[in-house]
Order: structure tokens, then sequence, then C-alpha cells
């Protein structure tokens, strides 16, 4: 809260001085923002993870992969959960990687495996014990409500959601015991509602709202709860699921055929591919959040990661009217070049 008080503060002053100048009154607030959490966050955590435990689900690729490689060169015992521990994602953490480095299988929407990788786990904790437990694991696809069925929005939130808490209950007495960390790897679709993202939007927002009700229950245990908000790392952690039209349109009965024309679909498919090679190349920005979360004495609750260009509108779209953030649809042109398809 310091670096909200102190920046709307000053923002509050400095907008009586640029009132006419309202491109540089707001350039200020993310100037301001940015700087006063350097300041506020600037002090000394964590400087090695010898000795202490920690637990990363979805470790084959993306930021799982790179936050074990992280946090094992920093001394930290890991346990890399993989969906597949026979894959060449799995095997690079165990060829290079340290005999810290505990490979597991862990597949979050299984009782048995969370079972199994809790008495892994136990049975090979250093000294200090699990000091936290980072749910990455996640999945993602697009496509429009009425293209989907309920299976497909259950299947996301078994990853996404239900899997964080399948593996968060039967962890938490060993984080309480070391007054660590819990993080969650959600999206800036938790609270932007974009266009063909339901499945996905619904999954991280709910994500969100168990990871804030967790942590004001572990606050009194002197837990401390991180959620990670990305933005898009497309081509970072090759998530976005790549589909051609004709896969969309095989799905179509046809009465969704006739609402929904094939040149649509292939727009929004061309749409939703360009973004899988778009946006961040690399990890680096999501994996030093991760770092702060785990290591500073007083971490974010939440890490914004979006960039330069985009970071305004994500900070306030939270706060904005409901008709503001759906107003924005309207001036894309892919919207509007759908509205004018459908039927067509």
């Amino acid at each position: 809260m310091k670096p909200v008080f102190f920046s709307v503060t000053v923002l509050l002053i400095s907008y009586n001085c640029l009132s006419e100048h309202i491109y540089t009154y707001f350039g200020l607030v993310i100037c301001f923002m940015l700087w006063a959490k350097t300041v506020f966050h600037a002090e000394n955590g964590l400087s090695d993870g010898f000795s202490r435990a920690v637990l990363i689900t979805g470790c084959d690729s993306g930021f799982g992969h790179h936050l074990a490689k992280k946090l094992d060169r920093m001394g930290f015992t890991v346990f890399a959960g993989c969906l597949c521990p026979e894959g060449p994602g799995a095997q690079s953490l165990v060829e290079e990687g340290s005999d810290r480095i505990k490979v597991l299988k862990l597949d979050v929407t299984k009782d048995e495996d969370v079972s199994l990788a809790k008495d892994f786990v136990q049975a090979n904790l250093p000294e200090k014990g699990l000091y936290a437990v980072v749910n990455n694991a996640g999945i993602s696809d697009w496509g429009e409500t009425e293209w989907s069925t309920a299976k497909d929005f259950q299947n996301m939130a078994d990853v996404n959601l239900f899997g964080a808490i399948r593996v968060t209950i039967p962890f938490l007495s060993l984080i309480r015991a070391s007054k660590g960390r819990m993080l969650y790897v959600s999206s800036i679709f938790s609270f932007f509602n974009c266009l063909n993202m339901g499945a996905y939007s619904v999954s991280k927002r709910g994500l969100e709202a168990f990871a804030d009700c967790l942590r004001v229950e572990m606050a009194s245990f002197g837990v401390k709860v991180s959620i990670i908000q990305p933005g898009n790392f497309g081509i970072a952690t090759n998530i976005l699921h790549k589909k051609t039209p004709q896969d969309v349109w095989d799905e179509f009965d046809d009465a969704r055929k006739l609402t929904f024309n094939k040149k649509y679909i292939e727009m929004a498919c061309e749409y939703f591919n360009s973004l899988c090679t778009s946006g961040f190349k690399d990890c680096s920005m999501v994996i030093n959040a991760m770092l702060h979360a785990l290591t500073a004495p007083k971490p974010q609750t939440r890490y914004l990661l979006v960039s330069w260009r985009e970071m305004f509108f994500f900070y306030i779209c939270p706060f904005l009217p409901t008709f503001i953030t759906d107003s924005v649809f309207h001036v894309s042109l892919m919207y509007r070049k759908r509205k004018v398809m459908l039927y067509s």
C-alpha cells in the first residue's frame, strides 16, 4: 500500500499543475507508480536458497522450466513437477541442473500424482523445509463461447483452477511450517474480458479468487501469497493453442455454420495464430517477478507483466466502468469485421 499511497499523493499535487497537459500527467502516473514500487521494494531479501525447497508445477517448458533452472543456480532444492518426466524438457533439467533438481511426475488433474508428489517431497526435504509452491501448470485455448462445450470449459478449469487447488491444499501445512510463499501464475485475461478467451478467462479469474482468499487466511501464519499476471508471452512459452480454420469448422453443426461463416473463422484463426508469433520472446520479465515474489521481504500481491505500451491501460482496466472496457472492442478492426461477417 505504501507505493500506491505515495504515488497518489504526489500525483494529486501534480494534477493541479498539469491538468491542462493531460498526456504529460498520465505519463507521470506510470513513472511515479513504477518508481515508488522500486523504492519500497528495494529491501534485501533471500540471497540464496540453500537448505530451502521449492515445488514448481508445469516444468516441462515455459516459465516453470526456466524458473527451476534459476532457483537451482541460487541453491534451492527444486522439486520440478513435469507432466512428462521422460520428455525433453524434464530431461534437460536433469542433464543441465545440479543434483538439487528433483524431477517428479505431476499431472495436476490427478489426485494420485499429487499424493505421490507430496510423499516424495516430504521424504527429500532439506533442513529448512518446503519454502514455496509455485502453481505454474496451465493450458490455453481460444474460441467463442458458442463454439465450445461445457466439457471444454471443464477441461480448462481442471488444469488452470482446480489443478492449483488440488496441489495447494495438501502442501499448505508444509508451507505454514516454514512461513513460506505461495505463487499462482494467472493472466491479464483474469480481469480483461477478451473476445474468444472465455474458457481461459473463467479459469484464471477463478484462480485469482482462490489465491486472494488464501492470502487473507495465510497472513495469520506468516505465509505470503502472490499472483503473477503475464501478458502476451506466446512465443516464450508456446502455450497458445494453434489450430486451422478447418479444425474449427469441422466442429460446427449446420446452425453454427450459418451464423459463423468460414471467412470469419479464417480471419479469427489468422488473428490468434499471429498472437502466437508476437509478444515477448523470452521469459525473463516473468522469471524476475517470480524471483521477487519468492525472495523479497515484502512481495507484491500482484505482478502485472505487460509491455510499456500496454501498461497504463492494464493498470487502470480493473477500475474502469464496464461500458468503457467493453467499448475497447468497438474500436478494434477485427471486432468490426466480425460484426459485418456474422450471418453473411
